[in-house]
């Protein structure tokens, strides 16, 4: 008996030190040597960094020198894998639409050996067929290795890449390609039909690399059209050298998703987008050669592609998947199959917060619809569990940790392969409730980050061993993170118990700016009397005690209601979104009424979970909206979450309508990475809004 009183009172009080000792802990420091310049303000710095850093290998300087060293250190080791093609099939539904599904088989490796050979190749096939130093390559395609491969090959030639991601309509394609002056174009089958479609309106455009060799070949485009493995071979046949670039020289114009009106191109040099790499080396705990990562998000993203060269700078694998067959459950995966993270079984990986919401929507429609015993054990661990996160020294510590780990929670891990150790969350706000879920049934700390695409996603980044949620972090160390007054919206550095304002970042990841759009550029970045570069986010945040930062506020989301009150949209869209019927929600305010509305794209499975539940009857989801029940249950719900998130009376979404069809990219109402796209919305749904007022 005394032996077992140990084994659980043991681990219990290891922990309740470890936390003690971890409660004091400042992870970032005032920074007095920037505090006064430009505007003031209130800056923090990374406590272990005096100044920023720039590169965390000695001697590297550029991606290219990071690549080719990690290849040859690591010669034998895989390095990028894809699962091969079983069988494709179409599958019609009972509302008649036609679903693909996919029967995909194990991961094929390329060493890093390999793939700097088909870099070299590739490389030189770009010369061979027609490019040349100082023309622009544009990659247009979904993520995958021969993504990856075509962007080392343009870094070895110092070639700039355009990245734009695979969802863009043809407006912002042409003005991508155009605004640049794009030659040669490599992408896949299906973006291959779009450019074709409006090959008329691309000016500059010579050839395109298909990554596909199943290729559309059309004379009428007048462009060269070549097949990846065509480009390979030529350059296998006829070598060039290397020509290597400077930190200083442009590595990527990126296109972001235009949330508002066309995109635009911000242009990061090497020196850039290593910072952001070696700061999140120094963050990311035991990072080598027995990882695994799943990558899935675009690499169009500045999230996915920093963290790819992370991953192939320490001697990691990459595995390639899609969000459409992720887990065994995704919608292109031919039922019996396994998905990507169950066959991959990564340890690490990169996810935006709404792919966590389905994880975590997913698991609980599960264990709801299992019931019985099954729920009641289910809602115990995890009740305990959550009590002993929360600080409550009568939660489930030690041995019960344990317990519930092997008993409950093993099978939850076994969706995302089960050994993921750590997840970094980025793009938008992930809710506490999420982080909380996530944390719990996967048993891996989430490292939540905050950047922009302007800031090569450098900014923040919480720490594994900080449980807290609502926050990102402190400063990354290649960052500082100054806060400025912003009168106008009643925050100000002076502010008791915790300063306030708008958010300025800066440091060596701090981009040039807008490509061709200098006006902007110097709207949004300053220079400071010491050279350092600084970007105007336009978000509003605050400081902890310990140097964290918590995002409170956006600039642009705020709406003054007709009695005078401030509505941030972005942070009521955040708080109502923890509701399990809210698969997207859009918060629209009018500054001459008194209360805000809600679009609300309704959780297909969630809701016919409940309607089984009660026994209602319906013809299909559709109608399922339409119902008066369905509106109650879920304004009901939205309240409730209204209240959890401690949201003021004028912040409830006064009236609501209930969307049965999802916001998609495809769609156009939601980038690429998942952010609404406000106006688009407002627009299509222009009507709707107008009859709330009515």
């Amino acid at each position: 008996m005394s032996a077992y009183i140990v084994g659980v009172l043991a681990p219990v009080v290891l922990t309740l030190a470890l936390r003690s000792s971890r409660k004091g802990k400042m992870r970032g420091v005032a920074a007095t040597d920037v505090d006064g310049e430009g505007e003031g303000g209130y800056a923090i710095r990374n406590y272990r960094f005096s100044s920023p850093v720039e590169t965390a290998w000695e001697g590297i300087k550029t991606l290219a020198e990071l690549f080719e060293q990690a290849c040859k250190q690591h010669g034998d080791k895989n390095l990028l894998g894809t699962r091969k093609l079983i069988s494709r099939e179409t599958q019609v539904g009972a509302d008649g639409r036609s679903f693909e599904k996919l029967h995909l088989g194990d991961y094929e490796w390329m060493s890093y050996g390999q793939v700097l050979e088909t870099v070299c190749n590739f490389a030189s096939g770009l010369v061979q067929v027609g490019h040349t130093s100082g023309e622009r390559v544009a990659i247009f395609a979904d993520t995958r290795e021969e993504w990856f491969i075509a962007l080392q090959a343009c870094f070895r030639r110092n070639l700039t890449v355009v990245t734009m991601y695979a969802s863009l309509g043809e407006e912002a394609i042409c003005h991508s390609l155009n605004e640049t002056e794009v030659t040669t174009v490599i992408c896949g089958n299906k973006e291959l039909k779009k450019l074709l479609d409006i090959s008329g309106q691309i000016d500059t455009v010579e050839r395109v690399i298909c990554m596909d060799d199943d290729m559309l070949i059309d004379g009428s485009s007048g462009w060269k059209i070549l097949s990846y493995s065509e480009v390979e071979q030529i350059g296998r046949e006829k070598p060039v050298d290397a020509d290597l670039p400077l930190p200083a020289d442009v590595a990527v114009i990126m296109y972001t998703s235009g949330s508002t009106g066309l995109p635009k191109g911000v242009m990061m040099t090497h020196s850039n987008v290593l910072a952001t790499v070696s700061a999140v080396m120094t963050i990311v705990p035991g990072l080598g050669g027995k990882d695994v990562y799943l990558a899935y998000l675009p690499l169009a993203h500045i999230l996915e592609l920093a963290a790819e060269n992370l991953i192939a700078a320490v001697g990691s694998s990459i595995g390639y998947g899609s969000p459409l067959t992720l887990t065994d459950t995704s919608s292109k995966i031919k039922r019996g199959t396994k998905g990507d993270a169950s066959t991959l079984r990564p340890t690490l990986m990169a996810s935006v917060p709404a792919i966590l919401d389905r994880v975590r929507d997913g698991v609980r429609k599960k264990v709801d619809s299992a019931g019985g015993i099954s729920k009641k054990l289910f809602d115990l661990a995890y009740g305990r569990r959550l009590s002993a996160i929360n600080g409550s020294w009568f939660g489930g510590w030690g041995l019960e940790k344990l317990l519930w780990s092997f008993l409950v929670f093993r099978k939850v891990r076994a969706i995302l392969g089960g050994r993921i150790r750590f997840i970094l969350s980025g793009g938008a706000p992930l809710s506490a409730d999420t982080q909380r879920f996530i944390n719990i049934c996967l048993g891996a700390p989430i490292g939540q980050g905050y950047g922009l695409t302007e800031t090569c996603a450098g900014g923040t980044f919480s720490e594994y061993d900080d449980t807290s949620v609502g926050r990102v972090g402190a400063p990354l160390p290649c960052s500082y993170i100054k806060l400025i007054d912003w009168p106008e919206g009643g925050y100000l550095t002076s502010d008791s118990p915790m300063p306030r304002g708008e958010i300025v970042i800066g440091g060596p990841n701090v981009t040039l700016g807008y490509f061709k759009n200098d006006e902007k550029t110097k709207e949004v970045y300053k220079v400071d009397k010491r050279g350092l570069r600084w970007f105007y986010t336009g978000d509003v945040g605050q400081f902890h005690k310990d140097g964290c930062l918590e995002i409170i506020d956006r600039k642009k989301d705020i709406v003054k209601l007709q009695h005078g009150e401030y509505v941030s949209l972005g942070k009521v869209e955040a708080g109502l979104s923890v509701s399990p019927y809210v698969d997207n929600i859009m918060v629209h305010a009018n500054s001459f009424h008194s209360y805000c509305v809600a679009l609300v794209v309704a959780s297909q499975p969630a809701l016919e979970s409940w309607a089984l539940q009660k026994g209602i009857n319906f013809d299909d989801f559709t109608s399922l909206c339409q119902m008066e029940e369905t509106f109650k249950e879920v304004y009901t719900s939205l309240v409730k979450a209204a209240k959890i998130a401690r949201l003021e009376k004028f912040e409830i979404p006064a009236k609501i309508k209930l969307l049965s069809e999802a916001w998609t990219p495809e769609s156009g109402l939601v980038t690429a990475a998942l952010k609404l796209k406000r106006d688009v919305i407002r627009k299509t749904f222009k009507q709707d809004l107008a009859n709330f007022y009515s």
